[in-house]
């Protein structure tokens, strides 16, 4: 008697929602070319009910409250983006485009771990052989550290019931199989089943699984969107290719804030932390250069000083060009038109691009002020002072609004070694004072510019 039917369903990459037929705009998301066809097994209705777990429904008062068990990686800035360190039977998933140094991460953090218990590292895209060679390149060496090649889920799970170890690295899901799917590895329906399957095993053994990720070319993370959905953790590895620093950023954390970053330099022995992000961001900056200007972020708990240069031209086209990198487009060009309207800089038929130094995305309100500083000392080629900084919110009305931890964004800012700041002025609780720094607090754009660049409005 066959318990099982097999129908064709549609599925979209984007938001996991699954139709009856092919749609070329997902009607749930609005993405397009995003749904794709795959096959679905589904149970037949005279199939008996299963039960997973014995588990059986109790009042929430009834529940004992444990604190999660933390352990640290071996390394602080990844402790520092899963929010203290790595819990035990979580889920953590990392993305990050090819050569990024995702394995290599998981590999260096094998060295400590292996200290406190046992490591299976299970790869299904390079050999034990090729896996003993960057450890020795990584100086990675320990008796518990289990290497492991193989593809099939079921070989992966008799290895762990064998084995036992306490925290288990897949890399990478796409390269996983479940033999009970009939579509190709990497496919939608094998990397939810084996991410489902991975998934049971952490919480129901307590086994802390890392599972890397490749990205496709949008840059999220290949496979349906309900894959971030079924992990506790969704790490993101950023970069640029020509350069040599990395940036791990929390996209999604159960069990800390998703605004936190980690900051690596890829050196010839691997990853090493970079404990003070502001000055790598800052080094070689150009001095008494117009059109540049520093701000200062908020990454989580952590200030972050970064450089926002602008440069602003006249056009030879009809339509003039705006381009951002590190800055939400429509907010630049939000900006332009607050400068032109209330600063008095005819920016309109100008070429404008913005640029965010370091690779480091700015996407609060706070480096408002920055562009704006930069954008006009670039229009009007007078440089702004190098040891000033900008943070604020700009209003559409001209007007400079306050931003959060600003107490905490000034010490960093003195400890950088900047002697002034320009911050809007606060209407209520009393100004901002940092020893050792002269706190400029300006109400609107045009006091900016007249007190900075000395510009009459």
């Amino acid at each position: 008697m066959a318990l099982l039917k097999s129908k064709t369903v549609f599925f979209c990459k984007s938001c996991g929602n699954e139709f009856p037929q092919w749609y070329g705009k997902c009607p749930a998301c609005g993405q397009y070319n995003s749904i794709i066809e795959q096959k679905h097994v589904a149970l037949s209705k005279n199939a008996p009910a299963v039960r997973a777990t014995g588990a059986k429904p109790q009042p929430i008062t009834a529940l004992q409250q444990e604190k999660e068990i933390r352990f640290p990686t071996g390394m602080a800035e990844l402790d520092r983006v899963l929010g203290g360190g790595s819990v035990q039977g979580s889920l953590v998933l990392i993305g990050g485009s090819p050569g990024i140094g995702k394995s290599t991460l998981m590999l260096q953090i094998c060295g400590k771990l292996c200290e406190n218990g046992k490591v299976l590292y299970v790869s299904g895209e390079e050999s034990a052989r090729q896996i003993k060679l960057r450890a020795d390149r990584l100086k990675v060496s320990s008796e518990n550290l289990l290497v492991y090649s193989e593809t099939a889920m079921s070989s992966v799970l008799e290895a762990v019931d064998e084995q036992s170890p306490d925290v288990l690295i897949i890399d990478s899901i796409q390269t996983m199989y479940d033999e009970a799917q009939e579509s190709s590895p990497g496919s939608v329906a094998q990397v939810k089943a084996c991410t489902m399957t991975l998934m049971h095993l952490a919480k129901g053994q307590g086994i802390t699984v890392f599972v890397i990720g490749h990205v496709n070319k949008d840059g999220a993370i290949a496979g349906p969107k309900v894959l971030e959905h079924m992990v506790d953790c969704v790490l993101s590895f950023e970069g640029d290719e020509h350069s040599s620093y990395r940036i791990l950023r929390a996209v999604k954390n159960r069990f800390g804030a998703t605004n936190e970053i980690g900051v690596f330099e890829m050196a010839d022995c691997g990853l090493t932390e970079v404990p003070n992000p502001s000055e790598m961001l800052l080094s070689g900056r150009p001095e008494n250069t117009p059109g540049t200007c520093v701000t200062c972020v908020m990454e989580g708990v952590r200030p972050v000083l970064t450089e926002v240069q602008a440069l602003v031209a006249p056009t030879v086209t009809a339509n003039p060009r705006r381009t951002c990198n590190g800055f939400d487009y429509n907010r630049g060009a939000m900006l332009m038109a607050i400068l032109e309207k209330r600063g008095g800089l005819k920016v309109s038929t100008m070429d404008a691009y913005v640029n965010i130094i370091g690779g480091l995305t700015v996407d609060e309100t706070g480096g408002d002020l920055a562009v704006v500083l930069a954008m006009a000392s670039s229009y009007i080629d007078v440089p702004i002072p190098d040891d000033m900084a900008a943070i604020g919110e700009v209003g559409l009305s001209g007007e400079l609004r306050m931003v959060n931890q600003l107490q905490q964004r000034l010490a960093e800012v003195k400890r950088l070694g900047f002697r002034s700041c320009v911050v809007p002025k606060q209407r209520k609780g009393g100004e901002v004072r940092v020893d050792g720094l002269n706190v400029i607090a300006v109400e609107n754009i045009c006091e900016a510019l007249k007190k900075i660049l000395r510009k009459e409005h």
